[in-house]
């Protein structure tokens, strides 16, 4: 286990996909003051085609690659296995092979969709039984890499404004002020996770490394239902049009989830996670 200190050098040269995402471009905002970050964008940089990744990473200057590049659409993954497939698992496998062929330093970006929410709480150390396709090609990008790289595990990231996708609380949000009902579960756990959080957590696990396993997700697990009343409250919304919905009925037809996924850490002594009330942009 690593000892969580504040190290005085250069700037720590990070080569990062994903940059452009909701969680990339938060983190690159947020910490390039103290990290030089290298993005590395699609299509110029396919991580489908290892020819393409050595070419560029060969003769390039960085410390540590961080992994966030991913197909994410949970519900089309059970449409576009290969594809998904393609994407998180052979992707993952070329960056890697050639990032520990140079020796660098590797951080893969996984989900707390890797469990199947039947026995919470879920830790670090929990066994990984993932229900849909998604949650399985992104943990089979975990065993690629399991022991040789950090894997950091996220779950439901929000942030106060990102125009080109909407987060669960901004889709909430702006349905309330539209005066539309939103139908939030009732049976169900999530756990949300500020990212602003989340960027300053993976900041002092940059300075630290360690080829572990970490949990960076919100303090505290809630049912949809109660997260949904707490933005209409915040935001002087009509509460009333938050309706109930049964997990079954609303994940009907569409790609498992697991149900009850409160997602915690036992390693996150570096950083303090905060509550969804604690952080409602």
């Amino acid at each position: 286990m690593a000892v969580w200190r504040e190290t005085k050098m250069r700037k720590i040269k990070i080569a990062i996909t994903g940059s452009t995402g909701l969680v990339g471009s938060r983190i690159v905002e947020l910490l390039s003051n103290e990290f030089e970050f290298i993005p590395l964008r699609y299509p110029e940089f396919d991580i489908t085609r290892k020819d393409v990744v050595y070419n560029t990473l060969k003769d390039l200057l960085f410390d540590i690659f961080l992994h966030l590049a991913a197909y994410t659409d949970v519900d089309g993954a059970e449409k576009n296995k290969e594809l998904a497939f393609k994407v998180n698992v052979d992707g993952t496998r070329n960056v890697f092979e050639v990032v520990e062929f140079l020796k660098k330093k590797f951080i893969y970006i996984s989900t707390g969709f890797v469990f199947d929410g039947k026995n919470p709480p879920f830790f670090e150390d929990s066994k990984p039984n993932p229900l849909s396709v998604y949650a399985n090609t992104k943990y089979e990008g975990e065993k690629i890499v399991r022991g040789r790289a950090m894997i950091v595990r996220i779950e439901y990231p929000y942030r106060k404004s990102f125009p080109p996708k909407k987060d669960f609380f901004r889709a909430i949000k702006e349905r309330l002020e539209k005066g539309q009902e939103v139908f939030a579960v009732e049976d169900m756990f999530i756990t949300p996770t500020f990212i602003d959080d989340m960027a300053y957590g993976l900041g002092c696990l940059f300075k630290n490394f360690t080829p572990e396993i970490f949990h960076l997700v919100g303090s505290k697990s809630y049912r949809p239902y109660d997260l949904a009343r707490i933005i209409a409250k915040k935001f002087s919304l009509d509460e009333s049009l938050v309706k109930p919905i049964s997990f079954e009925k609303f994940f009907e037809g569409r790609a498992p989830r697991p149900q009850w996924n409160e997602v915690k850490s036992k390693k996150n002594n570096f950083f303090r996670m905060r509550s969804f009330e604690e952080t409602i942009p």
